[in-house]
């Protein structure tokens, strides 16, 4: 089994329940286990800024799939919750990211491992660091240190019942 941490993101249709959807969805796959997920943060939108905020938040699961196959399963997940892509960074009802596969480090061109983004992302590595606070990033070092150069400052942790 490979230890995965996927990227959840929407701000669209109630994007608090399309997170909650989706971890249940992940909890799912085949020859995969959901092992943990961080708690939900609203991040502004990177894109344009003519947009909801975001509910953001990641997974770790563990899972015996090829990457290409998980990132496969992933994009069926997006399409269950009616993704569309039409702009790049714009609004969407969910997005799932493959941000770790294990300690690998995959170059191809569906898919890019680790998120080449993630690390310019607030809304990845906090809720990364709430739940592998001891992660080691391939190629990029500890998630520890990677957090000390990013402001969290426009980053709001949900608490479970808002």
């Amino acid at each position: 089994m490979v230890p995965c941490f996927i990227g959840l993101g929407s701000n669209l249709e109630q994007p608090r329940q399309q997170l909650v959807r989706a971890f249940s969805e992940l909890a799912l796959l085949t020859s995969s286990k959901l092992i943990t997920k961080s708690s939900l943060y609203i991040s502004k939108p990177l894109g344009p800024q003519d947009q909801p905020d975001y509910i953001n938040a990641v997974a770790e699961l563990e899972t015996s799939l090829p990457a290409l196959t998980l990132l496969s399963s992933m994009q069926a997940i997006e399409s269950e919750h009616q993704r569309v892509r039409t702009e790049h960074w714009g609004p969407r009802t969910l997005d799932l990211d493959l941000l770790l596969y294990g300690q690998e480090t995959i170059s191809v061109e569906q898919l890019k491992v680790p998120h080449p983004e993630m690390v310019r992302r607030n809304f990845v590595l906090y809720p990364l660091f709430e739940i592998a606070p001891d992660l080691n990033i391939p190629g990029l070092g500890s998630l520890k240190n990677l957090l000390t150069k990013l402001d969290d400052s426009d980053l709001q942790k949900l608490e479970p019942d808002e």
